[in-house]
């Protein structure tokens, strides 16, 4: 139903007149018959009768009236939604509880005025998939994966190098370290059975092992976090990598009291160098909301320093 028609319609009834709808919507006496005439055709009914005092509803124009005003009222709520960057900023963070979840909650402190929508997806190219189509607005990811260049049309900045820590139950050798060196951890099991093939992750993992000679096992079901770090805490042989900017937080090695209460887990800065996951804001390069502008202002402004001394990513990280 052409909302023009709907429009006109809705003018007429009021007006009384064609000719003060014409004025009013700034066309002919005409157009604005052509229109009603459209209108009921389309509906199969006739909406006025002419009289000398000029138009009247009939008993179906009548009955058409309120709905033909909520169509208009629902057309301009859902044109409003996304006018001036009204609908809510949408946000892909991957997991709800990594370091680019943390960045997105300090941005709702910063700004609470800006609604938001954040929400997960795992794979890489699904994220670039919903960014180009509109489905979201943009994604934090490790870019650029060897063979997966970003499209020309997707922009990307760094934002953020997330340090790794280990993860270890109260048993373990290294439980009681105040860091450990990468080589310290050769010969160590290191467990993460949430590594998924193919994302930028396992990506960086593969070089990690690579670079050091570490070994990581990604065998065995994966249970979630929790379920890892119950296996931790009571395996004196395992341990696993989590950011240092990761929920939950960990009280440092060495410190008096394990967390979670019951749980015993130490986590253990890794140095020597230390190993940093790369942080990237993806977008469309021609996103107009204007949140999203704010977003990346607030990002800059609060992002630290890439590649410091002392600090290793893949190769293949893009230096910005």
């Amino acid at each position: 139903m052409d909302l023009d028609t709907v429009r006109t319609f809705v003018i007429a009834a009021d007006a009384g007149r064609f000719q003060e709808a014409a004025a009013e919507l700034a066309v002919t006496q005409q157009a604005v018959s052509k229109r009603i005439a459209v209108l009921e055709r389309s509906l199969g009914v006739r909406l006025f009768t002419r009289t000398p005092r000029g138009a009247e509803l009939t008993i179906d124009g009548q009955a058409f009236l309120p709905h033909a005003r909520e169509l208009l009222r629902v057309a301009e709520r859902a044109a409003a939604s996304v006018r001036g960057g009204r609908r809510p900023l949408r946000v892909d963070v991957i997991a709800p509880r990594g370091a680019a979840s943390g960045l997105m909650r300090a941005f709702h402190r910063a700004h609470p005025e800006v609604d938001l929508d954040v929400l997960t997806l795992i794979d890489i190219e699904a994220a670039v998939a919903a960014i180009r189509s509109g489905a979201i607005d943009a994604s934090f990811r490790a870019v650029a994966v060897p063979g997966r260049p970003l499209p020309e049309d997707i922009e990307s900045v760094r934002v953020l190098d997330e340090p790794l820590q280990l993860l270890t139950g109260t048993a373990h050798a290294l439980a009681g370290a105040g860091s450990v060196t990468v080589a310290q951890l050769v010969g160590h099991r290191i467990w993460m059975p949430g590594i998924v093939p193919g994302t930028e992750w396992a990506a960086y993992y593969e070089d990690l092992v690579a670079e050091f000679g570490l070994t990581i096992e990604v065998t065995g079901p994966n249970f979630g976090s929790d379920a890892l770090l119950d296996t931790v805490a009571d395996t004196p042989a395992l341990a696993t990598f989590m950011g240092g900017l990761t929920l939950p937080r960990l009280p440092p090695g060495g410190a008096g009291t394990a967390w979670p209460a019951g749980r015993g887990l130490r986590r253990i800065p890794v140095t020597g160098p230390t190993p940093v996951y790369p942080h990237s804001l993806l977008w469309h390069r021609d996103n107009p909301h204007p949140a999203l502008a704010l977003l990346r202002a607030h990002l800059a402004a609060t992002a630290a320093g890439h590649d410091d001394a002392g600090t290793w990513t893949p190769d293949w990280v893009l230096p910005r």
